[in-house]
């Protein structure tokens, strides 16, 4: 059988094409890429008009905006990125982003989204 993972002690791949979507929220998909106990890739789409719920974590976050236009909120700061753009949340800030266009963003968390697998 065929995975979507591989794991050695110094490596993991994740294919892709076999992973399953997950939609926590309407108007959000998520599917989880290669991880390790430090470091967590996760890809997200937000279809048009999404707003996702305010929220915080431990973990610091890297948002890479693939393609798209988001507005986002963090602690008392909105600022808007497109495709191109990226920023840095700090872990324990509270965040809010809602898609002004269809968006496509690629997330890096550290240490790893255990809530996320």
């Amino acid at each position: 059988m065929e995975t979507s993972k591989q794991t050695t002690p110094d490596f993991s791949v994740v294919i892709g094409s076999k992973v399953k979507p997950s939609t926590p929220e309407p108007g959000l998909t998520r599917r989880v890429g290669a991880f390790n106990e430090k470091l967590f890739l996760v890809e997200h789409r937000m279809e048009k008009g999404w707003v996702g719920a305010r929220h915080s974590h431990p973990h610091e976050q890297v948002v890479y905006v693939v393609s798209g236009h988001l507005k986002v909120t963090c602690g008392d700061t909105t600022f808007e990125v497109r495709g191109g753009d990226s920023f840095v949340v700090k872990g324990g800030v509270e965040h809010q982003a809602s898609a002004l266009e269809e968006s496509l963003v690629i997330d890096i968390f550290t240490p790893c989204r255990n809530d996320y697998v």
